[in-house]
């Protein structure tokens, strides 16, 4: 192994599910797992099988990963038990992973007050509970809890701990910054007495960001031995949060010249894997962020623009293209074009660079997202938006009408019910047909009845399910008379995932879009070109 490799752990899943106001479902999991393998991160860590229903749904059902390892989380067994009768330990065992994180304290304080266990049972704890499992998965990773903490309090203990570990057999024992408080001096010097115990081809860090320091404080680790980083999407995370990997990523290969698995290629990925990450959970993207954010290369008139005309050395740390962003001059902006295209070659989309027509679809996108378009997380729309704009496509279907109707009222059971139904009506192959359809709300209906005049004709059809719908209001203080985006996620048997946009000031409009966009992208997707 290279001394320069560092290996990437992502915990967004578990850790990034602590956030206040971040709610995943098994489908928002695998989808950002999709995400995540693509774009090169060596381990990616699922959450804690047996903890919750949405755990073990999202295990049940792991998707298939070209390129990461799966690891499932839980903790060291309990005093009194065996590692191999554990019913904890036991159920991190899931034919999905190879690999397996187990946490256990490290400081102790802690060990004797929130276990309640002598020192030397903690040790047996944790040497035991990695040395079954080194038996049953190739790597186990173990996650010193408060090792910081422990390492002032008492160096020698906390050291014991993470060379019981170690000598069990862990594959990497990571020191954790578990309540955030290091600056990076303290972690460059504790992580280099760790280091005399445990190699630093072997040890990692896990940082929360309590002090604003948690990217900070894993570069100086890296600087201080450590090859594998944990940390979080944006840097989700309870709290203040984790350490943010779209942050440390570039920051190590860019600044640091350290190697991963993510490729220059996989780098410009960056920016749309934040971003898509953000309409999942369906909040607005910081435009400050660093690397990814909309202002994070952006000009306004003056000294600024000229600067970087001449040289965007004078303003730019990097360039943006290198993690998929793109200088945004306000005063005259005449970016987009690089980032367009390269969504063209993700897609398979072979056209000259100096086609007009790519100016026409640029000009395109900026007025569709001054109007609330987003398209990073809804590749779908935009290929068919590009496909439109640049070589037309076909109407396999005219909808000529629709209309939604809820009722709400007491049914025959003295329960309080709503119902939806929708009728359609729409021009296929030449043949105009009316349909209705209900549904347990307006966009199911119209969701069912779309598909039931449509599948007749396009059996294809029969085999698309919605799995996720989200509506953002893009300006609050218009209140109800707001503009709504809705995102719209669709699968089929396949397994195949597509996310759709529509927008308008009507949410059912806004729907409709979306749910137009999802049946045209599967349709054409499918080989269809005429209705």
């Amino acid at each position: 192994m290279s001394d320069k490799r560092v290996y990437l752990y992502d915990s967004t899943l578990r850790d990034g599910a602590q956030t206040q106001g971040v709610d995943f479902s098994s489908a928002d999991k695998i989808a950002i797992v999709h995400e995540l393998d693509r774009l090169g991160v060596d381990y990616i860590e699922g959450g804690w099988p047996g903890a919750n229903p949405t755990d073990d749904a999202f295990f049940a059902e792991a998707p298939t990963l070209s390129r990461a390892r799966l690891s499932a989380f839980g903790m060291t067994r309990r005093a009194g038990r065996s590692a191999e009768n554990d019913p904890g330990l036991q159920a991190l065992l899931v034919p999905s992973v190879s690999v397996i994180t187990v946490v256990g304290k490290t400081w102790d304080f802690q060990v004797s007050v929130a276990l309640g266990v002598e020192l030397d049972e903690n040790l047996r704890m944790i040497a035991e509970s990695v040395a079954h499992l080194r038996t049953r998965v190739a790597e186990v990773i173990f996650d010193a809890e408060h090792f910081f903490d422990g390492y002032r309090a008492n160096p020698q203990y906390a050291l014991s701990c993470i060379k019981a570990a170690y000598e069990a057999g862990a594959r990497w024992v990571v020191l954790c910054d578990t309540n955030g408080g290091l600056l990076p001096h303290d972690v460059e010097t504790i992580v280099g007495d760790a280091a005399k115990t445990v190699p630093g081809s072997h040890l990692g860090i896990h940082c929360h960001n309590d002090s604003d320091n948690a990217v900070a404080n894993s570069l100086a680790a890296v600087r201080a031995g450590v090859r594998q980083v944990q940390g979080t999407l944006n840097g989700l995370g309870e709290r203040c949060g984790n350490a943010n990997l779209i942050s440390v990523i570039p920051n190590l290969v860019l600044k640091m010249g350290y190697e991963t698995g993510i490729s220059a290629a996989d780098l410009t990925k960056l920016t749309h894997v934040s971003r898509a990450l953000d309409e999942r959970l369906n909040r607005a993207p910081n435009r400050h962020a660093a690397y990814v954010g909309e202002s994070a290369f952006a000009h306004k008139g003056g000294l600024h623009v000229s600067a970087v005309e001449k040289d965007p050395r004078c303003y730019e740390h990097v360039v943006p293209e290198l993690v998929g962003n793109r200088r945004h001059i306000v005063v005259s902006d005449q970016a987009g074009r690089s980032n367009i295209l390269a969504r063209f070659r993700e897609i398979g989309f072979d056209i000259d660079p100096s086609d007009p027509k790519i100016g026409h679809l640029i000009e395109e996108v900026k007025l569709r997202e001054f109007n609330g378009y987003a398209y990073d997380g809804a590749e779908a729309s935009f290929e068919l938006l590009a496909r439109r704009v640049l070589e037309g496509l076909p109407e396999l279907f005219r909808i000529h009408s629709f209309r939604v109707i809820d009722e709400r009222r007491w049914n025959s059971k003295n329960e309080l019910i709503t119902l939806s139904e929708a009728t359609i009506k729409a021009e296929v192959g030449g043949d105009l047909l009316m349909t209705v359809a209900e549904g347990n709300g307006p966009v199911s209906a119209l969701d069912a009845a779309l598909r039931k005049v449509l599948t007749p004709v396009f059996p294809q059809l029969a085999d698309l399910r919605l799995v996720d719908y989200k509506v953002r209001i893009l300006d609050p203080k218009a209140a109800t008379a707001a503009v709504t985006r809705v995102m719209i996620e669709s699968a089929d048997r396949h397994g195949e995932r597509w996310c759709t946009v529509g927008v308008s000031a009507n949410v059912i409009d806004a729907s409709f879009n979306a749910l137009h966009d999802s049946i045209t992208y599967k349709l054409l997707r499918d080989g269809v070109t005429q209705g």
